[in-house]
């Protein structure tokens, strides 16, 4: 039986009510680490000792403001005759985040900066600087923020592609406003699926860590043993102890290299749909490899098509890094660029073989061709509505029931208003293993599941 897990992601911020009162410091950190007095004995050197040390002038305390306003009545208008006022308030939250390059360039989580209307940078060494944002992710939960000057001292920057579960990690961040916290603990676990409340949606491939995170850690990095960054801190399990979750440093990398090169996210598209083949899955469908992503779907005329991948086929590795899951696939593969040539190791009915793709952006209405191809619906709008429009014959909206006239009103759990909406979350869930359409008929709205499978 799948466990269910009920999990609220405990998006790591601190907020309160009150202005910041100081004003920003207009000098530059200063440069280098600490340095370990020499009266302290090589067996104190310990080799977390000396990464926290290195890392601890790169990890920043992030300030934001935002100014709230809220609709009110005066407190005496028995018969409503002033209409309602308007009050303003300010609020302050705190997050962490780390220097990514010396030239200023500040990483951290979206949740962090969102809305904020006012943010400022808090250095190790109690400089404020204040900082522009450059672009935001919210898919994956990162925005990279610029500081004017130049020399910043910055975390190195690893790979997470070669993780071991067990291994050594050490948590950086500023827990309740605490700057420069360190907590040590391991990777207890890869490849992880976190449903968000809070964002409305399933953030994947988390390394799960037993280090303990806290509220106001969200932004700082998580660091190998040897003092590289190997992923992000960003939420943890909030019904229980020393569970934490990052995103892995070589899924971000691109994303950061995208927002500082365009501003914005863009996402190579292969055209294949992916489902995680277990053990379980292999022997019922006959087969001898017993882990890997299974191909569920190939659309027309894509990358996968184009280079021969089918339905069917079972990959196991990508540009040589082994493949276990669908989550798995789909790291390797959004790390790549457009264009960029990528082999994929397939078995196709117990043979061997290399597929190699060539991503590419994907089409402006991926989003409509897949509900067209997987759920057979054409929509329109109609007074600020995507109404069903036709019902291909023979369709799984057919077999249904749907009809022309019924309203889509949410996609995988979002409001839509427009078929432009519609596209839009169908693309930011084009490798989901199935689509969630809401919809309406009469007074009633009836959730529905399509799998992306052919």
């Amino acid at each position: 039986m799948k466990l269910r897990i009920a999990l609220l992601v405990f998006f790591l911020s601190i907020s309160c009510r009150e202005a910041v009162q100081s004003q920003p410091a207009e000098r530059p950190p200063r440069q280098g680490a600490v340095t370990i007095p020499a009266t302290v004995s090589a067996q104190r050197r310990t080799p977390i000792v000396v990464v926290a040390h290195d890392v601890l002038p790169a990890v920043v305390n992030i300030q934001t403001e935002a100014t709230i306003r809220r609709r009110t009545r005066p407190t005496f208008d028995p018969f409503g005759l002033f209409g309602p006022g308007e009050r303003s308030y300010t609020s302050q939250s705190l997050g962490s985040g780390f220097v990514w390059s010396s030239d200023g360039i500040i990483v951290t989580n979206n949740h962090v900066v969102e809305g904020a209307s006012r943010i400022t940078v808090n250095f190790n060494d109690n400089t404020k600087l204040p900082a522009k944002l450059l672009g935001v992710d919210p898919d994956s939960d990162l925005a990279v923020l610029k500081v004017e000057g130049k020399s910043f001292p910055a975390a190195p920057i690893g790979t997470s592609a070669d993780l071991m579960i067990g291994e050594t990690v050490v948590a950086v961040g500023n827990p309740f406003g605490l700057s420069g916290t360190v907590t040590t603990g391991v990777v207890s676990a890869l490849g992880r699926s976190v449903p968000s409340e809070t964002a409305g949606r399933t953030f994947t491939d988390f390394i799960q860590t037993d280090a303990s995170i806290n509220p106001g850690n969200s932004g700082g990095p998580l660091l190998n043993i040897e003092g590289k960054v190997i992923g992000i801190n960003v939420a943890i399990y909030a019904q229980g102890q020393g569970i934490g979750f990052a995103i892995p440093v070589d899924r971000a990398k691109k994303v950061i290299q995208d927002l500082l090169r365009y501003g914005e996210v863009h996402a190579a598209w292969i055209g294949a749909v992916t489902a995680t083949l277990t053990p379980e899955e292999a022997q019922r469908l006959g087969h001898d490899i017993q882990r890997g992503a299974l191909v569920v779907r190939v659309f027309a005329d894509s990358p996968a098509d184009r280079a021969g991948l089918r339905a069917g086929d079972i990959v196991t590795a990508v540009a040589g890094r082994p493949v276990d899951s669908r989550e798995s696939f789909s790291t390797f593969t959004s790390t790549v660029a457009a264009n960029q040539p990528l082999d994929l190791s397939v078995n196709r009915g117990g043979s061997p073989r290399t597929v190699q793709v060539r991503p590419s952006d994907p089409p402006s209405d991926l989003g409509l061709r897949i509900l067209l191809e997987v759920a057979g619906l054409r929509v329109a709008d109609e007074r600020r509505a995507v109404v069903i429009d036709d019902v291909l014959s023979s369709s799984r909206a057919a077999d249904i029931g749907l009809q022309p006239g019924d309203v889509i009103v949410g996609i995988n759990g979002r409001e839509v208003t427009s078929s432009t909406d519609a596209n839009t979350e169908l693309m930011r869930g084009a490798e989901r293993s199935s689509i969630v359409l809401s919809v309406a008929r009469g007074r009633y709205v009836y959730n529905l599941t399509f799998p992306m499978g052919v």
